[in-house]
């Protein structure tokens, strides 16, 4: 959390400067062995508001002082870069000048103690300045004045200047410029250079923030001047000669055996480590895109192919084909013969009302990470781990902020100069946030489960006081938080004097300066107000503003304003209220978006919203849904009726027959629904949506082959209706189950998938897809004959008993949409050049930094030992390639490793947090508490003890006793300027003592789409595995040891990573059985098999094409309607391909033709024309989702369904379909044979039709054609009755 930024507060700490004197007077003398001031003379009377009293030197001029006994000894401990050795050393400063001194260069070491010889130099320079024997020729005091002191008045150093080498003064620098600080992520020297932070700190820019008295630490003005060699821009005092010591290097061990600092500290310390490869180069061809060149490739040698290619006669087991036919059409001829109609209604309402009953128990899963990731999935495990051992990851709440159209302003600051100040940037706004903030943080309502009135502090992320928290402990992060939230502090201005120029600073001088120094404690204004955010931790600038460039944060294009709570398990009491205040939250943000006054435009969210928009997508747009339904029941009704004259219109419509068909398909969803719940399979809202599609697109198809085939019928002399409905019946029902036992068999193979949303909606839409042809094969056939008898008995619809005298027509009934197929469709389509040439965009824009990943270590590793830290932490006398280094290396490269902050590290600052050189870890020396840990915040003169000792080699490592003792103190000390380390609010939800287990926070870099989101979880699995191999080479670490990365999207965006290998699995698992049943039911007519599933492959691939270039987002929705589009072309392919096969026209072309024009137009009608209205309808819902992957997608899919089932396939099989059937041919001829002999006897009968009551005679040749041609008189159209 944002609490963890704490420890960087020390940057004001850092740049204390412990007693600090230097500038010269007009008589002073600067000459070796002298002093310019010495002994403390009283608290500095021109500070006010300082975060330590400022205490001052005496102004003394007098030789330096021969230091023996306990005097001598502080100065080896404080500055043993001074030491001479006892009764040989001298100098200017006196025990509690060493004392203060210590004191101050304690603040600075509590960050800079990871790298030796940057604390040593920093010490090294105050020493100096303080203790120097000769600290007149290096001090040059500048100002003085009276201090009274304990009833004694004297003169005090207030000002001085201190002369050093360039060199000097710039090595020590550099050897600090890289020290880190684990907890933030961040550099050491970003808290101690103000407002110029780490990136435009320099060495001049680094002494003059810990000169100056303005920022809260530094007791006088101490003016560092940097002297080059031969250069000086300004005289230099005579006598003064700028001390030239030796800056060691960060690489360089200390004088006092310290090591050379870590490699995370220290650039020259890094081994070499090679660079990433390069990605890998796309594929090529000559410079050209090499998929596209291969593609153009296949079409030439395709367009070649057709040039040559001719038509052959294949036969291949023709009788087994004609075997499969015959048994199929007894089969259903039989049942619809026979079928009892009350009867067979009676027992489908019974079935489906026992299954549906199920939908009683439904259980609808709304919850994001159940419906996209698989309980067994790495990512999910992984969670669950994580959840269970740390908690859940805190809940966002977000708004961003911004105020098109409003006009900057250029701010001339008396400290930073003209600064840019963009529109949004203005006192008016943020005044106006404030309430915003204070509106929401004054959230309350009744809760249920607490049986109280609830809070914010009730379920808010408190870091730094999360066991009784309050309103200002709960972390919101905002703008506001650099003023304390508080108004007076906002509107606060005062006249400030810097270098003779005096002039009124206010909000934007301290708001430019918190925005570079968020860890400050104080500003360098004046107005001397703190940084920090109330609930006591900083927030950084990426939390409070957006859309800025490089470190331009005043000119920002947004405000951004987060809300932190914490994450519960669904079981908790507390989720409910997380949850009722989420709802809260978003009312008076949405209330406030409808105030005509409010300046701001703005996006928003809760951690609570997806969830919400899921259910909104059903909540909202069932209307629409229910349009589209309604459209199409319209368009059924409509299409399926005949019209043969207006006074017949009530007799000839199929109102009932259209409400039965979309009855059996809400049968068949219900009774689907109603089994899995009985099952204890939950659902979901995509079933919901697309499963009803899905069944409406094959029933609707059913339907129209099965009426439209009746309806071009004519009922044979002597044929009772109902067996010229099983007649009927066997003719297309075969094609009928080709297709939905396709189906079927490919969304049951479907629900292999590992996704649960996928393999849920492939189990429900196997079984309403097989519901649905059941309830056709039963209830519609029924409900047909019923309406066939009242259609027979001149009956109108609904109002049966009226009854009109028109008698229906004596012709079957082709409809308009089958004679313009035949005759201008077909012969166009299939026509020579025809045929050749048809085969052939508030997140993303405003963030500046990425998501949290954590790199969460399981149990197996042994953190207490001496090899364990080592293995862990990044600071001096750690591993080189340490888990914390190893992610440095990574965020060193962080377009390839997607790394922009590398983690914190609690074994860093645990070590860091028990250096003696802090005053963080001590021990009560007496009380009740002796021999207790005493935080710093207690009087040292209570706690006299560290809790450890100095080490020889500058390497301390607590032994397994320190470490299990004094670890436990460290996480629950709060961080505060005395002790910036703590562990309270950083590290006290990162370790688990039982069972053994760790998290390491880092950020991702500013990730953006779920390109990007996958490559960032790939790359961070690498880098965990890395890491994982080389700490089980640690001692008694065990070899199932493991380090995984967790980022709360990784259930998410893991599918993308296998969604690929996912797809085609899924893909061709409904493909499989398209082609085998195809081929079963063909009587293993191999051909057409192969001729079905190419075609449908192409409309999968063609679909996948269009996704790309209209913006559909391949995912795993996106996967659910590929598997849906598998189902569908089969309703568009496997019909015109059976139609065909069976064919017994002479020519392929002739077949091809016949195909499209008969069983194509009940296609069309039935698929294509049920389908388009009700998707078209969906265009106008609200919801993105739905518009992307219901409307687009489906669009998509049925468009390209159409295209390749009516234009692309009769070409490829006139071109290369199956041969005749010479079995089939066969046995017409011989049924020819006999019909001829009958002519010869019934010559008299040829061409005349009469009625015998409700029975129709005809043409005796009539028995042997297709009812759809029977006034087609061609010898091709009497044999082609299939």
């Amino acid at each position: 959390g944002a609490s963890e930024q704490l420890i960087g507060s020390l940057r004001h700490a850092v740049c204390v400067t412990p007693l600090f004197s230097t500038q010269v007077l007009s008589e002073a003398q600067h000459e070796a062995g002298y002093c310019s001031f010495y002994e403390e003379c009283g608290r500095n009377p021109l500070i006010n508001g300082s975060l330590i009293t400022p205490i001052v030197p005496c102004y003394d001029h007098s030789r330096a002082r021969r230091l023996t006994g306990n005097h001598y000894k502080r100065l080896k401990e404080v500055c043993p870069m001074l030491d001479r050795g006892e009764n040989n050393t001298y100098a200017c400063c006196s025990v509690q000048q060493l004392q203060s001194l210590e004191t101050s260069l304690t603040l600075s070491k509590a960050v800079l103690v990871r790298c030796p010889s940057c604390s040593e130099n920093f010490a090294h320079l105050h020493c100096i300045n303080t203790c120097s024997p000769d600290q007149s020729q290096v001090v040059n005091v500048t100002k003085v004045m009276n201090v009274t002191y304990l009833g004694r008045t004297r003169e005090a150093v207030v000002g001085y200047q201190s002369y050093l080498t360039a060199s000097f003064g710039e090595g020590a620098f550099n050897s600090c410029k890289n020290v880190k600080i684990p907890a933030t992520g961040g550099y050491a020297i970003a808290t101690m250079c103000g407002r110029y932070g780490a990136s435009l700190c320099t060495a001049q820019r680094w002494y003059d923030f810990q000169g100056d008295s303005s920022n809260g630490l530094a007791p006088l003005d101490l003016d560092f001047k940097l002297i080059k060699e031969g250069e000086s821009s300004e005289p230099i005092p005579d006598g003064v000669i700028p001390y030239n010591g030796k800056a060691l290097g960060c690489n360089e061990t200390t004088t006092s055996g310290g090591q050379a600092c870590s490699c995370q500290d220290c650039v020259e310390s890094c081994p070499s480590v090679p660079n990433p490869p390069p990605p890998d180069a796309p594929f090529t061809i000559q410079g050209a895109d090499g998929v596209l060149v291969i593609c153009i490739i296949i079409f030439c040698v395709l367009m070649l192919f057709f040039r040559i290619i001719r038509p052959e006669e294949v036969t291949c087991i023709d009788r087994n084909s004609l075997a499969a036919q015959d048994f199929l059409s007894l089969l259903f001829r039989r049942w619809g013969t026979s079928v009892s109609l009350f009867q067979v209604l009676l027992a489908s309402a019974v079935v489906v009302a026992a299954l549906a009953a199920g939908l009683i128990s439904l259980e609808l899963t709304t919850d994001p990470v159940e419906l996209w990731s698989a309980p067994n999935s790495r990512a999910r495990e992984e969670k669950n781990f994580h959840d269970t051992h740390f908690g859940p990851f805190y809940r966002t709440n977000q708004l961003i902020l911004t105020a098109p159209g409003r006009k900057g302003h250029i701010y001339d600051s008396l400290l930073f100069g003209p600064q840019n100040f963009s529109g949004i940037i203005s006192k008016e706004l943020i005044i106006e946030l404030l309430e915003l903030q204070q509106r929401i943080q004054s959230i309350s309502f009744f809760s249920k489960d607490l049986n109280r009135t609830a809070t914010l502090a009730d379920v808010c992320y408190a870091p730094l006081n999360p066991i009784n928290s309050t309103l200002t402990d709960c972390a919101v992060n905002s703008l506001p938080q650099y003023f304390q939230n508080n108004l007076d502090n906002i509107n606060a201005k005062v006249e400030m004097t810097e270098l003779g120029v005096t002039k009124e600073v206010d909000w934007r001088d301290h708001l430019i300066y918190c925005l570079g120094s968020p860890l400050s404690f104080k500003d360098i204004t004046d107005l001397g107000l703190s940084c920090m955010a109330d609930y006591g931790a900083p927030v950084f600038p990426f939390l409070a503003v957006g859309g800025y460039n490089n470190e331009d944060y005043t000119d920002a294009e947004a405000l951004i304003m987060t809300f932190s709570l914490n994450n519960y398990a669904r079981d908790n009491p507390k989720f409910k209220v997380a949850l009722q205040w989420e709802t809260e939250y978003l009312k008076v943000v949405q209330d406030y978006q409808k105030n005509p006054k409010a300046n701001f435009t703005f996006a928003y969210m809760a951690e609570r919203s997806l969830e919400d928009e899921i259910n909104r997508t059903t909540a909202e747009d069932i209307p629409i849904f229910m349009i589209s339904y309604a459209v199409i029941f319209v368009y059924i009704v409509v299409a399926l009726g005949e019209y043969s004259s207006c006074s017949r219109i009530l007799v000839d419509s199929k109102f009932l027959v259209g409400l039965g068909g979309i009855l059996v398909v809400g049968c068949s969803v219900l009774s689907s629904m109603g089994f899995y719940s009985w099952v204890g399979i939950p659902s979901s809202l995509v079933i919901l949506q697309v499963v009803p599609f899905l069944v409406l697109a094959v029933g609707a198809d059913n339907i129209f082959i099965l009426v439209l085939e009746y309806q071009r019928d004519v009922r044979r002399p002597g044929e009772k209706r109902e067996e010229q409905i099983g007649r009927v019946l066997g003719s297309v029902a075969p094609s009928m189950l080709l297709c939905s036992l396709s189906e079927s068999v490919c969304f049951f193979l479907g629900a292999l998938s590992t996704m649960p949303a996928v393999r849920s909606f492939a189990l429900y839409a196997a079984l309403a897809v097989l519901m649905d042809f059941i309830l056709q094969m039963t209830a519609f056939v029924a409900l047909l004959s019923l309406d066939a008898r009242r259609q027979d008995n001149n009956r109108c619809e609904l109002v049966c008993c009226v009854k009109v005298s028109k008698e229906r027509p004596r012709k079957p009934n082709e409809g308009l949409l089958l004679p313009l197929m035949r005759k201008y469709y077909a012969p166009f389509l299939l026509h020579t050049f025809t045929r050749i040439i048809v085969y052939f965009k508030y997140l993303n824009k405003y963030f500046e930094v990425g998501v949290p990943v954590y790199f969460v270590t399981k149990k197996g590793y042994n953190f207490s030992t001496v090899a364990g830290m080592n293995g862990i932490c990044s600071s001096v006398g750690c591993d080189q390639f340490s888990m914390t280094q190893k992610i440095q290396y990574a965020a060193n490269y962080p377009d390839r490793s997607y790394v922009g902050i590398p983690s914190n590290s609690w074994v860093d600052d645990f070590v860091d947090w028990l250096n003696p050189a802090s005053r963080c870890c001590r021990i009560y020396s007496f009380g009740e508490n002796k021999g207790k840990f005493c935080p710093a915040s207690e009087s040292s003169f209570l706690c006299l003890t560290k809790c450890m000792a100095t080490p020889p080699d500058g390497v301390l490592r607590p032994d397994e006793a320190e470490f299990k003792r004094f670890l436990p103190d460290f996480l629950g000390n709060r961080p505060d300027l005395q002790c910036p380390k703590g562990g309270l609010g950083a590290y006290d939800t990162h370790v688990l003592f039982v069972p053994p287990a760790s998290r390491f926070m880092a950020y991702h870099t500013p990730l953006i789409n779920s390109q990007e989101y996958t490559a960032a979880l790939k790359m961070s699995r690498e880098l965990a595995y890395n890491i994982t191999m080389s700490m089980r080479e640690v001692n008694n670490t065990s070899p199932d040891f493991e380090v995984f990365p967790y980022t709360v999207t990784n259930v998410f965006y893991e599918q993308y990573l296998t969604i690929v290998s996912e797809g085609l699995f899924n893909i061709s698992m409904c493909l499989l059985p398209t082609f085998v049943v195809c081929c079963l039911l063909l009587g293993l007519d191999l051909r057409s098999g192969l001729l079905n599933l190419l075609t449908i492959i192409m409309i999968t691939v063609d679909t996948v094409g269009v996704m790309t270039l209209w913006s559909i987002d391949y995912n795993a929705v996106a996967l659910i309607n590929l598997v849906t589009a598998v189902g569908i072309s089969v309703e568009f392919v496997s019909h015109i391909t059976r139609s065909f096969a069976l064919s017994t026209k002479p020519t392929h072309v002739e077949r091809a033709k016949e195909a499209t024009a008969n069983m194509g137009s009940a296609v069309f009608a039935g698929v294509a024309m049920t389908n388009l209205p009700g998707i078209l309808v969906l265009a106008f819902a609200k919801a993105q989702l739905i518009q992307i992957f219901f409307f687009r997608l489906n669009l998509v899919i049925t468009l390209l369904g159409m295209a390749h089932g009516l234009i692309f396939l009769p070409v490829l099989l006139s071109y290369f379909g199956p041969g005749v059937n010479k079995a089939v041919l066969l046995k017409l001829q011989q049924a020819r044979g006999e019909e001829n002999r009958e002519h010869k006897m019934k010559k008299n009968f040829y061409d005349n039709i009469s009625y015998e009551g409700s029975e129709q005679k005809q043409h005796p040749n009539s028995h042997s054609m297709n009812p759809s041609t029977m006034n087609r008189h061609t010898r091709d159209d009497k044999i082609d009755h299939f």
